[in-house]
């Protein structure tokens, strides 16, 4: 069975990006000595799913961050080329996060990494998401893109473990309730 897995950080007032996409305060606690578990979260997963923002935001990374394959979720980019040298890594897609987890289902995939806000949201709202990594950085930023949207009902979750950081960063794993 196929599952969806987020791994994200927020600022403590609750954002993933100033209300321009900016990451700059996340990037400036990113402290290679301290390891925050990403290569653990990582290495059991098949593919990356992410939506177009943040697809757009790791073109400017060099090199190209990840190892996995990578599906982008997007009408705007659907039917359009992949950029050079990410043809064989990544591709595009129109489908809703229901089709698109059938669709990689149907290829052998098991465990999905789901990764961009609104996308995150999408797959929460579908319930298609099992288990998030919440990594809370201490910084407020007073406005920016939520993590978490609109709900049709409360959703709960079971804390799994939490652990901080010397840096004051806070990470929580929770499993969403069935």
């Amino acid at each position: 069975m196929i599952s969806g897995h987020v791994f994200i950080a927020t600022s403590l007032d609750g954002y993933i990006a100033r209300l321009d996409g900016d990451i700059d305060w996340l990037l400036q606690r990113d402290d290679p000595a301290e390891d925050h578990g990403y290569h653990d979260f990582i290495a059991d997963k098949d593919v990356i799913v992410m939506g177009r923002g943040s697809f757009e935001k790791v073109l400017g990374f060099d090199p190209w961050p990840y190892d996995r394959p990578v599906l982008v979720l997007s009408r705007q980019l659907a039917g359009t080329p992949v950029p050079p040298g990410l043809a064989d890594k990544v591709r595009f897609s129109n489908a809703t996060p229901e089709q698109a987890m059938a669709q990689l289902s149907s290829e052998g995939v098991r465990r999905v990494y789901v990764d961009g806000g609104q996308l995150v949201q999408s797959f929460i709202r579908a319930g298609l998401v099992e288990d998030m990594v919440l990594t809370t950085v201490p910084v407020l930023i007073g406005a920016g893109r939520p993590l978490f949207g609109t709900l049709p009902q409360d959703l709960d979750l079971k804390l799994v473990a939490s652990r901080s950081f010397p840096s004051g960063l806070v990470q929580s794993t929770y499993r969403f309730a069935p």
